[in-house]
């Protein structure tokens, strides 16, 4: 079976960019696109971006195990549908999951081969001024945002690998690395 790459941090904190990053430079990486209770935001599509659902289809699919992880995060739902990461897998090609906190607690117990990376900020300050800057929530989802990171900041500790996001192209130096060693790993046990 392929690699499986989690790649996990508070919202803001440049996860999407650093793979975007990643998968330019590794880009036999697949992502594997989750599922959300959230609406798209401008630009996003059903399928490529996330799995767009409602909140009864995601229930209906929590309760028939359809998700390898799921999770709430500011009262919206996200979950990795199982059929998705086992299409890529099966073929043989490695995969890497962007997902929260909760989500990476959960892939960590249903899949331990899985190699974890947590992305941390380089301060809360800066992560304010992340979330604040992207403009897609508002005052009141940004103070929530922050308050679910302040706990998943203080989880760091749990992940083998950590990355701080202070400077993209070294961010993404060290993510590469990260990959590029683990797979070596994985081929020569």
């Amino acid at each position: 079976m392929a690699r499986v790459f989690v790649i996990t941090g508070p919202s803001g904190v440049g996860k999407g960019t650093l793979i975007r990053k990643l998968r330019e430079a590794l880009p036999e990486l697949e992502l594997s696109v989750s599922a959300t209770t959230r609406s798209p935001r401008t630009g996003e599509q059903h399928g490529v971006d996330y799995h767009f659902l409602d909140a009864d289809e995601f229930a209906r699919r929590v309760d028939a195990g359809d998700f390898v992880e799921h999770a709430e995060y500011s009262g919206r739902r996200y979950g990795t549908l199982r059929e998705e990461l086992d299409r890529r897998t099966d073929a043989g090609h490695p995969v890497v999951l962007e997902i929260e906190v909760q989500g990476a607690r959960q892939v960590r117990t249903a899949m331990p081969e899985a190699v974890q990376i947590f992305i941390a900020p380089p301060s809360t300050d800066t992560l304010r001024e992340r979330l604040t800057g992207r403009g897609t929530d508002d005052d009141e989802q940004v103070a929530a945002r922050l308050r679910v990171a302040v706990d998943e900041i203080a989880a760091q500790n749990e992940f083998r690998h950590k990355v701080i996001n202070a400077d993209l192209d070294a961010a993404v130096r060290e993510l590469v690395d990260i990959v590029r060693a683990e797979t070596a790993a994985q081929a020569h046990p």
